[in-house]
């Protein structure tokens, strides 16, 4: 089994020596552009150039380092009967649930008040939190988003979610298709955007979906920066439609230092680390899963390309 480590990982030899004692009878490669076609079976890749699938047809299957795929989905060059297989979890859900728990309490019990009266030297209590007065809800509800509802309801939060199909999880309120959007966006409050980038999610968290929501609500992007239109979202939190937004995610990155979402008092910004990769989580299951596919059984974690995850 001969496998490529396609990434702009500056240190690949963290990826593949590990690797290599997992795998113990494969051969693995670092990729470099000006290298001679490899007769590669597997390829583990993070944005990978599009030479990459013109030197090796013979490709079996891709296994991409993250847990989006609208990147890759996107290269030209990628064969259409190329099987890909997506990272499931690898220890993002227990980030995302928790740099998720980090940003509502800072809001919802006002942290950032509280950081200023120490500043000032002033001792005052605030309102306490009425959960009942933060209904959450999350658009798209996938693996790693799961666990993060999960947490939220245990916190004794109202919990909903949004999904292009209906699926039912134990203490969240389930919400699915076109028509129950606008239901569901009319009870929340802080709207969680955990939603894979497809042709039909481009550009969803706009004014019109945003006037939706309750007022003085927040938004909490950890889907893609794409999601977002970025003009619309200053325009409904100078309006007040919005108290607060928290993007983890952008169009741009790393974001321009010109950009106005630096400076602007109603936006908590993080660099895209709500759910980073987990090396030996996302080395294990890789690992198990080309032993598997080499003994010939199926796995989970296949991209469906109609759908775009």
């Amino acid at each position: 089994m001969k496998i490529l480590f396609v990434s702009p990982d500056p240190r690949p030899e963290r990826w593949i020596t590990p690797l290599q004692a997992a795998l113990p009878d494969a051969e693995l490669i670092a990729w470099q552009d000006d290298m001679p076609p490899q007769q590669a079976d597997y390829a583990l890749v993070w944005q990978p150039p599009a030479v990459l699938f013109e030197n090796e047809p013979g490709l079996k299957a891709i296994f991409n380092l993250g847990a989006g795929v609208d990147a890759l989905l996107k290269l030209p060059a990628l064969p259409e009967a190329l099987p890909i297989y997506r990272l499931e979890d690898a220890g993002m859900s227990a980030q995302m649930a928790e740099y998720l728990v980090h940003q509502i309490a800072e809001i919802t019990r006002a942290m950032p008040v509280y950081r200023q009266q120490q500043q000032d030297k002033h001792w005052k209590m605030q309102a306490p939190c009425r959960r009942k007065d933060w209904p959450i809800g999350l658009l798209g509800l996938g693996q790693i988003g799961n666990k993060a509802a999960q947490a939220l309801a245990l916190l004794e939060y109202p919990v909903a979610s949004w999904t292009r199909k209906a699926k039912t999880f134990p203490g969240v309120e389930s919400f699915s298709g076109q028509d129950a959007l606008a239901s569901f966006l009319g009870r929340t409050r802080i709207l969680i955007n955990t939603l894979p980038l497809t042709a039909e999610t481009q550009g969803i968290l706009n004014q019109s979906l945003l006037s939706q929501l309750q007022p003085q609500s927040v938004l909490i992007n950890v889907g893609r920066g794409q999601h977002l239109n970025e003009d619309d979202l200053l325009a409904a939190l100078d309006e007040g439609q919005l108290l607060h937004a928290v993007l983890d995610v952008f169009e741009q990155e790393p974001l321009p230092e010109t950009h106005p979402f630096w400076s602007h008092p109603q936006i908590t910004l993080t660099p895209h680390i709500s759910a980073p990769t987990l090396r030996e989580e996302t080395i294990r299951q890789i690992a198990e899963k080309l032993q598997a596919l080499q003994a010939g059984e199926s796995i989970s974690g296949q991209v469906d390309r109609q759908r775009g995850y």
